[in-house]
Protein backbone atom coordinates (compact mmCIF):
# COMPACT_ATOMS: atom_id res chain seq x y z
CA UNK A 1 0.00 0.00 0.00
CA UNK A 2 1.24 2.94 -1.33
CA UNK A 3 0.85 6.44 1.67
CA UNK A 4 1.06 9.60 -0.23
CA UNK A 5 1.35 13.05 1.17
CA UNK A 6 -0.56 15.89 -0.42
CA UNK A 7 1.31 18.78 -1.68
CA UNK A 8 0.36 20.85 0.60
CA UNK A 9 -0.64 20.34 4.10
CA UNK A 10 -0.37 20.84 8.44
CA UNK A 11 0.79 24.39 10.19
CA UNK A 12 -0.34 27.08 8.08
CA UNK A 13 2.11 30.79 8.39
CA UNK A 14 -0.34 32.14 11.08
CA UNK A 15 -0.49 28.86 13.43
CA UNK A 16 3.09 28.51 12.91
CA UNK A 17 3.17 32.04 14.34
CA UNK A 18 0.97 31.94 16.65
CA UNK A 19 3.18 28.68 18.31
CA UNK A 20 6.35 30.27 17.79
CA UNK A 21 4.69 33.48 19.85
CA UNK A 22 3.62 31.56 22.95
CA UNK A 23 7.17 29.55 22.74
CA UNK A 24 8.65 33.33 23.19
CA UNK A 25 6.32 34.20 25.92
CA UNK A 26 6.99 30.89 27.65
CA UNK A 27 10.70 32.05 27.61
CA UNK A 28 9.93 35.25 29.63
CA UNK A 29 9.31 33.56 33.11
CA UNK A 30 5.55 34.65 33.95
CA UNK A 31 3.11 32.44 33.66
CA UNK A 32 1.21 32.07 30.17
CA UNK A 33 -2.48 31.91 28.89
CA UNK A 34 -4.52 32.14 25.93
CA UNK A 35 -7.80 33.42 25.88
CA UNK A 36 -9.36 30.01 24.43
CA UNK A 37 -7.50 27.63 22.62
CA UNK A 38 -4.63 28.88 20.98
CA UNK A 39 -5.53 26.58 18.05
CA UNK A 40 -7.74 23.81 16.82
CA UNK A 41 -6.06 21.25 17.64
CA UNK A 42 -6.13 19.16 20.92
CA UNK A 43 -3.08 17.71 20.89
CA UNK A 44 -0.54 20.77 20.11
CA UNK A 45 -2.53 22.33 22.72
CA UNK A 46 -2.09 19.30 24.86
CA UNK A 47 1.71 20.03 24.38
CA UNK A 48 1.78 23.31 24.92
CA UNK A 49 0.10 22.42 28.32
CA UNK A 50 3.03 20.44 29.61
CA UNK A 51 5.58 23.04 28.68
CA UNK A 52 3.33 25.66 31.00
CA UNK A 53 0.62 26.94 28.85
CA UNK A 54 -2.93 27.19 30.13
CA UNK A 55 -6.35 28.08 28.64
CA UNK A 56 -8.78 30.67 29.84
CA UNK A 57 -12.22 31.56 28.85
CA UNK A 58 -12.52 35.25 30.21
CA UNK A 59 -9.90 38.05 30.33
CA UNK A 60 -11.34 38.51 34.31
CA UNK A 61 -8.93 34.96 34.74
CA UNK A 62 -5.87 36.88 33.59
CA UNK A 63 -4.08 38.34 36.65
CA UNK A 64 -1.41 41.22 36.45
CA UNK A 65 1.67 38.89 36.58
CA UNK A 66 1.08 36.93 33.77
CA UNK A 67 1.27 36.98 30.07
CA UNK A 68 -2.24 36.89 28.04
CA UNK A 69 -2.20 35.37 24.31
CA UNK A 70 -4.72 36.50 22.09
CA UNK A 71 -4.71 33.45 19.51
CA UNK A 72 -4.96 33.10 16.05
CA UNK A 73 -8.49 33.58 15.51
CA UNK A 74 -8.46 37.04 17.34
CA UNK A 75 -11.47 38.69 19.68
CA UNK A 76 -13.04 41.72 19.52
CA UNK A 77 -11.45 45.27 20.09
CA UNK A 78 -13.13 45.10 24.08
CA UNK A 79 -11.67 41.96 24.47
CA UNK A 80 -8.24 43.09 24.00
CA UNK A 81 -8.56 45.79 25.68
CA UNK A 82 -9.83 44.24 28.54
CA UNK A 83 -6.50 42.04 28.60
CA UNK A 84 -4.76 44.82 27.99
CA UNK A 85 -5.71 46.06 31.45
CA UNK A 86 -5.49 43.34 33.46
CA UNK A 87 -2.28 41.12 31.74
CA UNK A 88 1.02 42.39 32.54
CA UNK A 89 2.07 41.64 28.62
CA UNK A 90 -0.75 40.80 25.77
CA UNK A 91 0.90 39.08 23.11
CA UNK A 92 -1.19 39.71 19.78
CA UNK A 93 -1.12 36.35 17.95
CA UNK A 94 -3.96 36.66 15.64
CA UNK A 95 -3.37 35.52 12.30
CA UNK A 96 -2.34 38.78 9.88
CA UNK A 97 -4.56 37.11 7.11
CA UNK A 98 -7.73 37.79 9.93
CA UNK A 99 -6.70 40.87 11.12
CA UNK A 100 -6.78 41.94 7.34
CA UNK A 101 -10.26 40.97 7.19
CA UNK A 102 -11.10 42.70 10.69
CA UNK A 103 -9.40 45.98 9.60
CA UNK A 104 -11.81 45.50 6.07
CA UNK A 105 -15.13 45.07 8.48
CA UNK A 106 -14.03 48.45 10.24
CA UNK A 107 -13.31 50.41 7.37
CA UNK A 108 -16.64 49.58 5.39
CA UNK A 109 -18.80 50.04 8.82
CA UNK A 110 -17.31 53.54 9.61
CA UNK A 111 -18.23 54.40 5.71
CA UNK A 112 -22.05 53.95 6.54
CA UNK A 113 -21.76 50.39 4.82
CA UNK A 114 -22.88 47.30 5.14
CA UNK A 115 -20.93 44.65 5.76
CA UNK A 116 -21.43 40.65 4.91
CA UNK A 117 -19.41 37.99 6.20
CA UNK A 118 -19.86 34.64 4.75
CA UNK A 119 -18.80 31.90 7.79
CA UNK A 120 -20.30 30.24 10.74
CA UNK A 121 -21.71 32.92 13.53
CA UNK A 122 -20.27 30.89 16.32
CA UNK A 123 -16.58 30.97 15.12
CA UNK A 124 -13.62 32.69 17.40
CA UNK A 125 -12.83 33.79 13.78
CA UNK A 126 -16.14 35.47 13.28
CA UNK A 127 -16.96 37.00 16.48
CA UNK A 128 -14.20 38.91 16.30
CA UNK A 129 -14.70 40.15 13.16
CA UNK A 130 -18.02 41.49 14.15
CA UNK A 131 -16.24 43.58 16.54
CA UNK A 132 -14.98 45.81 14.74
CA UNK A 133 -18.04 46.76 13.21
CA UNK A 134 -21.14 45.27 15.91
CA UNK A 135 -23.71 47.67 14.19
CA UNK A 136 -22.92 46.86 10.14
CA UNK A 137 -22.14 43.30 9.78
CA UNK A 138 -24.29 40.15 9.17
CA UNK A 139 -22.50 36.41 9.55
CA UNK A 140 -24.59 34.51 6.80
CA UNK A 141 -23.28 30.92 6.30
CA UNK A 142 -24.06 30.44 2.49
CA UNK A 143 -26.74 32.39 -0.11
CA UNK A 144 -29.41 30.86 1.26
CA UNK A 145 -28.99 32.66 4.11
CA UNK A 146 -28.94 35.95 2.37
CA UNK A 147 -32.56 35.72 1.50
CA UNK A 148 -33.27 36.89 4.76
CA UNK A 149 -31.22 39.93 4.96
CA UNK A 150 -32.77 43.23 4.63
CA UNK A 151 -32.03 45.64 1.84
CA UNK A 152 -27.68 46.34 2.02
CA UNK A 153 -26.08 49.66 1.28
CA UNK A 154 -23.09 49.71 -0.88
CA UNK A 155 -21.79 45.90 1.03
CA UNK A 156 -18.52 44.78 1.57
CA UNK A 157 -18.42 41.34 1.23
CA UNK A 158 -15.55 39.44 2.66
CA UNK A 159 -14.85 35.55 4.27
CA UNK A 160 -13.88 33.68 6.89
CA UNK A 161 -10.42 32.78 5.89
CA UNK A 162 -11.03 28.79 6.05
CA UNK A 163 -14.03 29.28 3.13
CA UNK A 164 -14.53 27.16 0.36
CA UNK A 165 -14.20 29.20 -2.28
CA UNK A 166 -17.28 27.92 -4.39
CA UNK A 167 -19.42 28.97 -1.06
CA UNK A 168 -17.76 32.47 -1.06
CA UNK A 169 -18.26 33.51 -4.54
CA UNK A 170 -22.45 32.28 -4.65
CA UNK A 171 -22.83 34.64 -1.53
CA UNK A 172 -21.22 37.23 -3.10
CA UNK A 173 -23.80 36.72 -6.31
CA UNK A 174 -26.15 36.60 -3.89
CA UNK A 175 -25.59 40.34 -2.19
CA UNK A 176 -25.62 41.28 -5.45
CA UNK A 177 -29.29 41.14 -5.54
CA UNK A 178 -29.87 42.87 -1.96
CA UNK A 179 -27.43 45.62 -2.70
CA UNK A 180 -28.31 48.99 -3.85
CA UNK A 181 -25.17 49.68 -5.64
CA UNK A 182 -22.36 46.79 -6.61
CA UNK A 183 -21.20 45.32 -3.55
CA UNK A 184 -17.02 45.30 -2.78
CA UNK A 185 -16.49 41.53 -2.89
CA UNK A 186 -13.11 40.85 -1.44
CA UNK A 187 -11.51 37.45 -1.28
CA UNK A 188 -10.48 37.46 2.32
CA UNK A 189 -9.84 33.15 2.46
CA UNK A 190 -6.46 32.01 3.52
CA UNK A 191 -4.27 31.46 0.74
CA UNK A 192 -3.25 28.41 2.42
CA UNK A 193 -6.46 27.31 2.69
CA UNK A 194 -7.11 27.24 -1.16
CA UNK A 195 -3.40 25.96 -1.49
CA UNK A 196 -3.95 23.10 0.88
CA UNK A 197 -8.00 22.26 -0.93
CA UNK A 198 -6.33 22.28 -4.14
CA UNK A 199 -3.64 20.06 -3.44
CA UNK A 200 -6.38 17.32 -1.28
CA UNK A 201 -8.63 17.74 -4.43
CA UNK A 202 -5.73 16.75 -6.96
CA UNK A 203 -4.82 13.96 -4.88
CA UNK A 204 -8.24 12.50 -3.89
CA UNK A 205 -8.98 11.47 -6.87
CA UNK A 206 -5.94 9.40 -7.35
CA UNK A 207 -6.10 7.17 -4.01
CA UNK A 208 -8.61 4.68 -2.52
CA UNK A 209 -8.85 6.10 0.50
CA UNK A 210 -8.16 9.06 2.36
CA UNK A 211 -7.21 10.95 5.91
CA UNK A 212 -7.47 14.07 7.07
CA UNK A 213 -5.93 14.54 10.25
CA UNK A 214 -7.31 17.86 11.67
CA UNK A 215 -9.21 18.71 14.98
CA UNK A 216 -12.96 17.65 14.51
CA UNK A 217 -13.97 21.35 15.20
CA UNK A 218 -11.73 22.73 13.20
CA UNK A 219 -13.20 24.86 10.05
CA UNK A 220 -10.12 24.34 7.68
CA UNK A 221 -10.06 20.21 8.63
CA UNK A 222 -13.85 19.62 8.05
CA UNK A 223 -13.80 21.88 4.79
CA UNK A 224 -10.56 19.61 3.79
CA UNK A 225 -12.80 16.62 4.42
CA UNK A 226 -15.94 18.06 2.42
CA UNK A 227 -12.70 18.42 -0.32
CA UNK A 228 -11.75 14.77 -0.17
CA UNK A 229 -15.44 13.27 -0.35
CA UNK A 230 -15.94 14.88 -3.66
CA UNK A 231 -13.38 12.61 -5.27
CA UNK A 232 -12.90 9.87 -2.60
CA UNK A 233 -15.92 8.56 -0.79
CA UNK A 234 -13.23 6.59 1.81
CA UNK A 235 -12.42 10.07 2.90
CA UNK A 236 -11.88 10.16 6.72
CA UNK A 237 -11.61 12.96 9.56
CA UNK A 238 -9.29 11.70 12.41
CA UNK A 239 -6.97 13.56 15.14
CA UNK A 240 -4.52 10.27 15.80
CA UNK A 241 -3.23 7.65 14.33
CA UNK A 242 -5.26 5.31 17.00
CA UNK A 243 -8.12 6.85 14.92
CA UNK A 244 -7.53 4.33 11.87
CA UNK A 245 -9.86 1.62 11.02
CA UNK A 246 -7.47 -1.16 9.22
CA UNK A 247 -10.41 -2.81 8.01
CA UNK A 248 -11.40 0.73 6.31
CA UNK A 249 -8.12 0.43 3.91
CA UNK A 250 -9.01 -3.73 2.67
CA UNK A 251 -7.91 -3.66 -0.71
CA UNK A 252 -6.24 -0.07 -1.21
CA UNK A 253 -3.46 0.10 -2.63
CA UNK A 254 -2.86 3.99 -2.62
CA UNK A 255 -3.55 6.09 0.46
CA UNK A 256 -3.66 10.05 0.84
CA UNK A 257 -3.11 12.05 3.31
CA UNK A 258 -3.52 15.94 4.12
CA UNK A 259 -3.59 17.69 7.22
CA UNK A 260 -5.49 20.75 8.78
CA UNK A 261 -3.80 23.90 8.95
CA UNK A 262 -3.15 23.59 13.06
CA UNK A 263 -1.67 20.40 12.87
CA UNK A 264 1.66 19.83 13.83
CA UNK A 265 4.28 17.63 11.50
CA UNK A 266 4.60 15.40 14.68
CA UNK A 267 1.21 14.75 14.61
CA UNK A 268 1.42 13.78 10.74
CA UNK A 269 4.42 11.96 10.96
CA UNK A 270 2.53 9.56 13.59
CA UNK A 271 -0.37 9.07 11.01
CA UNK A 272 1.81 8.06 8.55
CA UNK A 273 3.50 5.87 10.07
CA UNK A 274 0.98 3.95 11.26
CA UNK A 275 -0.82 3.81 7.75
CA UNK A 276 3.06 2.52 6.81
CA UNK A 277 2.45 -0.44 9.28
CA UNK A 278 -0.78 -1.54 7.61
CA UNK A 279 0.50 -1.69 4.51
CA UNK A 280 3.29 -3.64 5.40
CA UNK A 281 1.12 -5.84 7.50
CA UNK A 282 -1.33 -6.32 4.58
CA UNK A 283 1.51 -7.43 2.10
CA UNK A 284 3.08 -9.75 4.66
CA UNK A 285 -0.64 -11.16 4.75
CA UNK A 286 -0.67 -11.87 0.68
CA UNK A 287 3.25 -13.42 0.63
Amino acid sequence: MEVLLANEYGFCFGVKRAVEFVEDALGKGAPVRTLGPLIHNTQEMQRLECEGVSTVQDPAEVSKNEIAVIRAHGVTPQVQAELEKRAAQVVDATCPFVTRVQRLAEGAAKDGRHVVVVGSPDHPEMIGVVGYAPNNTFVVRDAEDVKNLPPLHAPLVVSQTTLKLKTFLEVAEAVRAKADAEPQVVNTICSATRDRQDAARALAGLVDAFYIIGGKHSSNSIKLLAVCQEQCANSFLIETQDEINPADLHDARRVGVTAGASTPNWLIDQVVTRLREIGNRSNGAGN
